[in-house]
């Protein structure tokens, strides 16, 4: 037993640490962005699905020795992965499409161990459950939760912090062969126990429950689809629309495991649901979900994020047992663990598939939260309803008459919540439209250009909005437009950065584009290079902003990932280079490293500056900035500004340079001290953590 629990236990771990480790390798080379991750989520949907399937067909088809064999011979096949590093010559080229490059990357850098990983929890489980049939069966599934969990909560505040990205891949590969030694061992103990494996696969075994009818394999689906599609679309509202906070990521994928962890917990006295029942878990979800569409409906930034996240939280847990509450209910028996374990892995597939590829091709925001909540609450007021019926068809007791009546009521109560839901997502989707002159959604997140008071007031402006980041706005008036409003005020560090370098013209070059506020300071004989990651967010600055077509400047711009693009240049001799990509609210890890850095400063003139826009209310970058300048013999100035005109923001900007003249300038003489962080050092593309300059 010792040995089907170490494996079990091995494997989840490793599945769920290889995910980070991974996505992080890979996140630098698509612009460091959110997305990066949910396509990442949808492969290992998918693989998840596709080692289900495997085991099921394992178990049902082949003798004990047999599948031994085949299994035994593709794990010692997978250990020619090893190590698992993602080869550079997978970078994107400008005209790269992403999501399609990412899943053919993964496929050939991690695919057949992560996918022999996914095989194990059903595959193993079974081979448990015919070698000891009086065991139970279904706490290897919690215990596998349980070691997902620790692999998740353990990466951002222990293994990030301490092991360089090349480190924690020899270290995960050398568990893996581990792994693949257990597992094999697994395989032929298992099939030591050739009788109870004939009888179990025959059928002969007494039956806990009766054969699962096609109902219970569509319930089982949709119940998997509906958690995994809460999970993602909680997960994409937290960091889209309430707070960009650095791993709040991590919370909704915690509580998911947990609910796992919590309802196939069947031990001693706890009910086949483990700790779920609905006499908790219906008004929960009902109360929760009237919350979260109810705010949902007041909508961003109504409540503090504190307030935001905790209710958003509760919710999806709530959902979340409610919908793994109902399918542990409905387990069958051992003998059909794989197909139980495969329909939970297609229906979680289908909700990953839906929010990762199919949600942005059909929507131009999102969406997936509002038809999350709808589904949940029709799909808990149809099993009530069918608990209801049940209890009608059983007898006339008196018992049975007030157990039918709760049904019908609590029937009642999810479809009056279910229509509140619907009216609030509906609201919400009103409201987001509003004032809106474009929506569009792409693989980088979501666009809304936004006008305010146009016709009502003359400072009217129009603003381009990423999720809840404003990139920037402009005045609508022709007379205003040409002035640099929002971050690039003229006490801006960056604005008198620029102005230090007045004589005579100019080159700069800008990672980021926005809709181009920068430019508004441009003058003729200037030349603006501009390195933008979503050609959407370029089009929209042509199209519906003014700052580009009115520069002075000439204006350059190369789509793509800002430093992939820079390494792949010529040198460019610009006096200034601004780093002002954003993405989830702070600038990308991988343009902030010493690689980037020497990236930067390639393309510098002699005596230039590269300028980071650092303004952000929960990571403090200035420290990084100064370790990352002064190992490379540069120094960093921080220049905070608050003006006092609504029109400008206030802004803190980190000034990098070897040039003496400026430093010592009188347009920097109230730059202000650079606080160290204890314990952190100069981040580089294989050692940096984001942990530890959360504000």
């Amino acid at each position: 037993m010792f040995l089907f629990a170490t494996t079990v236990f091995t494997s989840a771990f490793l599945l769920f640490l290889v995910q980070p480790i991974i996505a992080k390798q890979i996140l630098p080379w698509f612009g460091g962005n959110a997305s990066v991750w949910t396509v990442c989520m949808v492969f290992f949907q998918l693989v998840l699905l596709g080692g289900y399937a495997y085991a099921d067909a394992l178990i049902r088809r082949f003798a004990p020795r047999t599948q031994a064999i085949v299994h035994t011979v593709l794990l010692a096949a997978s250990l020619a992965f090893l190590p698992i590093l993602a080869s550079e010559s997978w970078k994107p080229t400008p005209d790269t499409e992403p999501t399609a490059r990412i899943l053919l990357l993964l496929v050939m850098t991690i695919g057949l161990p992560y996918f022999l990983l996914s095989t194990t929890g059903p595959l193993v489980q079974a081979w448990f459950a015919r070698s000891f049939p009086s065991a139970t069966v279904y706490r290897l599934f919690a215990l596998s939760n349980l070691a997902s969990l620790a692999a998740l909560i353990a990466y951002p505040p222990l293994i990030e912090p301490t092991t360089s990205l090349q480190t924690q891949s020899y270290a995960w590969s050398a568990i893996y062969v581990l792994f693949a030694v257990l597992c094999a061992g697994s395989a032929w103990m298992a099939a030591k126990h050739p009788a109870a494996l004939k009888e179990f696969a025959s059928g002969k075994q007494k039956e806990e429950t009766a054969p699962p009818r096609a109902t219970d394999y569509a319930l089982w689906l949709t119940l998997s689809a509906l958690g995994s599609l809460m999970l993602l679309a909680v997960t994409n509202h937290i960091t889209q629309n309430v707070a960009s906070v650095p791993f709040v990521w991590i919370v909704p994928l915690v509580l998911y495991l947990l609910s796992f962890i919590l309802v196939f917990d069947v031990g001693g006295a706890r009910a086949k649901s483990g700790w779920y029942t609905r006499a908790w878990g219906l008004p929960a979800l009902f109360a929760l979900m009237l919350g979260m569409s109810w705010f949902l409906y007041q909508n961003l930034g109504v409540m503090d994020i504190r307030t935001s996240i905790a209710l958003y939280s509760a919710g999806l847990f709530a959902a979340c047992m409610f919908c793994h509450g109902e399918l542990a209910a409905m387990r069958p028996s051992p003998r059909y663990l794989t197909r139980f374990y495969l329909m939970i892995s297609i229906g979680g597939a289908g909700g990953g598939l839906f929010v990762g590829l199919i949600a942005p091709r059909l929507f131009t925001t999102f969406v997936e939260l509002p038809i999350a909540l709808v589904a949940c609450g029709t799909l808990a007021a149809f099993l009530t309803w069918r608990s209801a019926t049940g209890v009608s068809s059983a007898g006339g007791t008196p018992a049975g008459a007030l157990a039918r009546r709760l049904l019908y009521t609590t029937s009642v109560i999810a479809l009056a919540t279910t229509a509140t839901v619907t009216w609030h997502g509906y609201k919400y989707l009103e409201y987001i439209q509003s004032n809106a002159v474009l929506m569009t959604r792409n693989f980088y997140g979501t666009l809304r250009v936004k006008e305010y008071d146009r016709g009502i007031d003359p400072n009217s402006t129009r603003a381009l909005v990423h999720g809840v980041i404003n990139h920037g706005w402009q005045y609508s008036d022709p007379a205003m437009r040409k002035q640099p409003i929002s971050y690039f005020g003229p006490g801006s560090g960056i604005a008198r950065a620029l102005d230090f370098y007045d004589q005579g013209p100019r080159r700069v070059g800008v990672i980021g584009l926005g809709v181009g506020v920068f430019m508004a300071w441009g003058r003729t004989g200037d030349t603006f290079r501009i390195y933008e990651l979503d050609p959407d967010v370029v089009k929209i600055a042509r199209e519906q902003f003014w700052y580009l077509s009115d520069s002075k400047a000439k204006i350059e711009v190369v789509t793509g990932d800002g430093r992939l693009n820079m390494e792949r240049d010529a040198p460019q001799r610009f006096n200034l280079i601004s780093v002002d990509a954003f993405s989830s609210g702070s600038i990308p890890i991988h343009l902030l490293t010493r690689e980037a850095l020497h990236a930067y400063r390639r393309h510098l003139a002699p005596g230039g500056v590269i300028v980071y826009n650092v303004t952000n209310r929960f990571v403090n970058l200035a420290p990084v900035l100064k370790l990352v300048a002064e190992a490379d013999g540069m120094t960093a100035l921080l220049i905070n500004d608050d003006p006092s005109e609504d029109k400008y923001s206030g802004t803190a900007y980190v000034l990098v340079t070897d040039n003496a003249k400026l430093l010592a300038d009188p347009r920097f003489k109230d730059a202000e001290e650079i606080t160290p962080i204890p314990g952190l050092t100069a981040w580089t593309d294989g050692f940096n953590n984001l942990f530890k300059v959360v504000r």
